[in-house]
Parts: C-alpha cells; sequence; structure tokens
C-alpha cells in the first residue's frame, strides 16, 4: 500500500470507529425510557457471567487426577469474595491468586 492508501484506511477504520461510539448516544438521546434496552440491562449481566463460568470450566478434566478440585475451589473463592465484598477487581484477583496457588503447591 502506498501512503495515499495508507491514510485513507486510517480515516475510514477512524470514521467507522467514532461512528459506532456515537451510535448509542444519538440513538438514544435525551431521557425517554427505552423498555427493551432496559430489559437488556436486567437480562444480560447474569447471562454474561453464565457464558464466562461455562467458559471457564469447559477444559477441566474430570476424571483426571484431581476432579476438577482447583477450578471449584477457585471459583467459590471468586464467588465467596465478591459476596463479601462486592469488588470485581478483588474478586478477580484472589479467584486466581488462589487457582494459581492451588495449581502449583497442591495439586
Amino acid at each position: 500500500m502506498n501512503l495515499w492508501q495508507k491514510l485513507v484506511t486510517i480515516a475510514i477504520a477512524a470514521a467507522t470507529n467514532f461512528g459506532l461510539r456515537y451510535l448509542p448516544f444519538g440513538f438514544f438521546k435525551g431521557n425517554r425510557v427505552t423498555p427493551f434496552i432496559k430489559g437488556l440491562g436486567n437480562f444480560l449481566p447474569p447471562a454474561i457471567m453464565s457464558m464466562l463460568v461455562v467458559y471457564c470450566f469447559r477444559n477441566v478434566n474430570w476424571l483426571g487426577a484431581s476432579h476438577g478440585l482447583p477450578e471449584i475451589i477457585a471459583g467459590l473463592v471468586t464467588a465467596g469474595l465478591h459476596l463479601w465484598r462486592g469488588q470485581i477487581f478483588l474478586s478477580l484477583l484472589g479467584g486466581t491468586a488462589c487457582y494459581i496457588l492451588l495449581i502449583n503447591f497442591i495439586f
């Protein structure tokens, strides 16, 4: 690609990125209540969290030597920390640290 084609490509990518980020604000401006968006706001967070849990446990070898215990314990630590403190970063950090310690030193 020559310089002109590179500049045009960057301009198109920038305009598309800006347009996609502006679109929701332009479409839903004002204080009007949109039932569809409100319904998505109630439905999507639990659905996304459920998908993430399934994704995390998808490759666990339940018949292996540890029978998935490190993953289960780390998942319970993550859920417990989140229920106890309600801080996402603490939950993620604590669950990850627990898993790393379990697989390196216990299992």
